[in-house]
């Protein structure tokens, strides 16, 4: 499982490492949370790929309750591509979710000891996504969503937890956001566990546990 992350690089870091043109004004966020807005790269058909801001927790465009999307921040690897929460995105709507480092909890003595995971350069990343937008037939725009994919743990995280969102590297990102790109074998060979002499993790403090605390602090 993926629940919590954190964003804080500046925009110039996104345009050098992700091939936007431009980023939108973006606040520093050290606590990301299920049904909050998350930063997104997108490609819509016939655009080049640019970010956007979707809410995170995919609601499908069928669901009549916007309440299903709390249970879908997450989508498994393994059946991301059969689910029918998931498969039609999968197919044709898919993204970047942009992060500096995700959190998870391990219990040692008692207590949910939370831990920072990141990537050795520091660098941001991009996690494997999907995306959707769900009319309540109500609002005048359309609600966008998503969710982030996970798969099997790498050596490294193995320590931690049992689960790890996929990291893509720069060399997969375009055909992952291509929207003509529908060949669903080689989508699904991308979904594979991170490279564990590329990250590192260490303990940080328990206060990223309430979502209501999101500042630099929560790293110490």
């Amino acid at each position: 499982m993926c629940g919590r992350f954190a964003f804080y690089s500046p925009a110039e870091a996104v345009v050098r490492l992700f091939g936007v043109s431009e980023v939108p004004p973006m606040m520093p966020r050290y606590n990301l949370a299920p049904t909050q807005f998350v930063a997104t790269i997108r490609q819509l058909p016939g655009q080049s790929p640019a970010v956007s801001f979707l809410r995170w927790g995919l609601i499908p465009s069928w669901a009549k309750d916007k309440a299903i999307g709390n249970k879908l921040i997450n989508a498994r690897g393994e059946t991301v591509h059969s689910k029918p929460s998931f498969r039609s995105a999968f197919r044709q709507r898919r993204c970047l979710v942009l992060a500096d480092g995700f959190y998870e909890w391990r219990a040692e003595g008692g207590i949910k000891q939370p831990y920072y995971i990141s990537l050795q350069s520091g660098d941001p990343f991009a996690m494997a996504g999907l995306w959707e937008q769900w009319d309540d037939g109500v609002s005048d725009v359309p609600l966008a969503t998503c969710t982030i994919i996970t798969t099997e743990p790498n050596e490294l995280l193995s320590r931690i937890h049992r689960r790890m969102p996929v990291i893509l590297p720069s060399t997969r990102h375009e055909a992952w956001l291509d929207p003509a790109m529908h060949d669903v074998a080689r989508l699904r060979d991308v979904l594979v566990p991170y490279d564990s002499d590329a990250m590192t993790y260490r303990p940080v403090s328990r206060a990223v546990s309430n979502p209501r605390n999101d500042g630099p602090e929560l790293l110490d």
